[in-house]
């Protein structure tokens, strides 16, 4: 049992507070970017001005996340060499490509075209402009890619051999498309997409409450709620998805999220709704159950096949207290967000969806729970995993630096400090931009046809003529 003093103790922790907090940015310059897209397509497509606004007003929140993103995640793969030298000596032939190409996406592919993006509107065509959005939005996507094929080939390791303790790859296409990459890729950019567009939504609302430019803030509440209304169902299907792939998969992890104990043997496995697991006990406490849902819900039959907690050894199993709240919370928010799309869907048929104050504050009460969701997502993977480094071959412990609790902790309330500044900074300067609102005024780059279309315009108005 870990102690809160030792290293291993505090690595996690200090590893756990660096992505926890990393992974907030990222979640709003993937959907941001996606959003921006549309909106510019939108712009492209009908050359209302009001869609030019809206990008230029939520471009300058995406340049925002974007750069505190860059910084803390910098400050998150260090970690690898100092906190976890041990599982960079044993994995690094399979781990290292994956840190590159994400450095390689990321910084040559986002940040190269992101001055084109922010800067060059009068600079270049609207189609290249278009298309520097493309990519920038696009590098976000593929750099998160990278990432989680890391993250779900330490879940589900494949395309590999041993020699001498070390991993060495056999195929880096079975390593990059491991059992698991294409679902938790999915889970995640959906997560992603939905947590920002619920928080533009929700941003438009408050505005709309406050008095603010109604159009403007319609507009982007109405762009926001569309695309919404795809993710939402959408996500909740790849959940459902992503569940039986952990099951498959990962069979410990799946019973600590349960909360289920005994393998059945007559009749399903029932589904645990509400309930406290007791690890020294190896039973939920206070249960609320529906009888063979678990069964129903992983294997599509009433009487399949589960495997129990007490199944695998005590120092082999998850901590299900955690896993089983974390993702209970991440599942119900999903459901939430259901909700609030079928009754966005009610009060449109109504012709009443911008007026309804109910509706608009709780678009604003629930804005932040896209990022809970994803936070709590992290946990049940993460702890679901343990006491695995990577899944059923090499332990935790076994990955760690040998360095002294004493370095550790003072690392970790160094970056605990730096973290407070560069939240309250990054807090000060977007809230600085929403209140300062959009630009309306300014005036408005034209939208020019290639020299072919127009000649061919010139053409057929001369015929016209004649």
């Amino acid at each position: 049992m870990e102690t809160l003093i030792e290293p291993i103790f505090l690595s996690r922790l200090q590893f756990a507070l660096t992505i926890g907090f990393h992974i907030l940015f990222p979640t709003l310059t993937i959907g941001l970017g996606l959003y921006l897209v549309v909106v510019e397509a939108l712009w492209l497509r009908t050359r209302q001005e009001l869609y030019y606004r809206m990008y230029r007003f939520w471009a300058k929140v995406f340049a925002i996340n974007f750069g505190v993103g860059v910084v803390t995640g910098i400050v998150m793969e260090f970690q690898f060499g100092t906190n976890w030298s041990r599982f960079v000596l044993i994995a690094a032939n399979v781990f290292s490509p994956f840190l590159y190409f994400e450095v390689l996406t990321a910084f040559f592919l986002e940040a190269g075209f992101l001055g084109i993006m922010l800067f060059g509107w009068k600079r270049v065509r609207p189609g290249v402009h278009f298309l520097a959005t493309c990519l920038v939005a696009g590098g976000a996507l593929l750099s998160s890619s990278w990432i989680m094929a890391a993250n779900s080939w330490m879940q589900t390791p494949t395309g590999f051999y041993l020699a001498d303790g070390k991993f060495m790859v056999t195929n880096f296409s079975s390593v990059l498309f491991n059992p698991s990459f294409a679902i938790r890729v999915s889970h995640m950019v959906m997560a992603c997409f939905e947590t920002s567009v619920f928080a533009v939504a929700g941003i438009s609302a408050y505005f709309l409450l406050k008095g603010a430019d109604n159009i403007f803030y319609r507009r982007s509440m109405g762009v926001a709620l569309l695309m919404a209304a795809i993710f939402a169902p959408v996500q909740v299907y790849v959940g459902d998805t992503s569940g039986r792939e952990v099951f498959h998969h990962q069979p410990a992890k799946l019973a600590a999220i349960e909360g289920h104990w005994e393998t059945n043997k007559d009749g399903g496995a029932p589904l645990s709704l509400i309930g406290i697991p007791d690890m020294a006990e190896e039973k939920t406490l206070f249960e609320i159950i529906v009888p063979d849902g678990l069964s129903l819900l992983l294997t599509h039959t009433l009487n399949g096949r589960v495997l129990g907690l007490k199944e695998f050894p005590r120092e082999d199993r998850p901590n299900s207290l955690v896993v089983y709240w974390a993702f209970r919370f991440m599942a119900g928010i999903g459901f939430i967000f259901l909700l609030i799309m079928l009754w966005a869907a009610v009060l449109w048929w109504r012709g009443r969806l911008f007026q309804n104050r109910l509706f608009l504050w709780s678009l604003v009460a629930v804005q932040p729970l896209g990022w809970l969701a994803v936070e709590m997502g992290w946990v049940t993977a993460e702890v679901g995993r343990q006491p695995w480094l990577i899944y059923n071959l090499v332990r935790t412990s076994q990955g760690i630096s040998p360095i002294p609790a004493g370095n550790v902790i003072w690392s970790l309330s160094l970056f605990v400090v730096i973290f407070v500044s560069v939240g309250a900074s990054y807090f000060y300067y977007v809230l600085k931009t929403l209140r300062a609102g959009p630009d309306l005024t300014s005036p408005i780059p034209p939208i020019q046809r290639p020299a072919g279309m127009r000649a061919l315009e010139t053409l057929s108005e001369r015929r016209e003529k004649e």
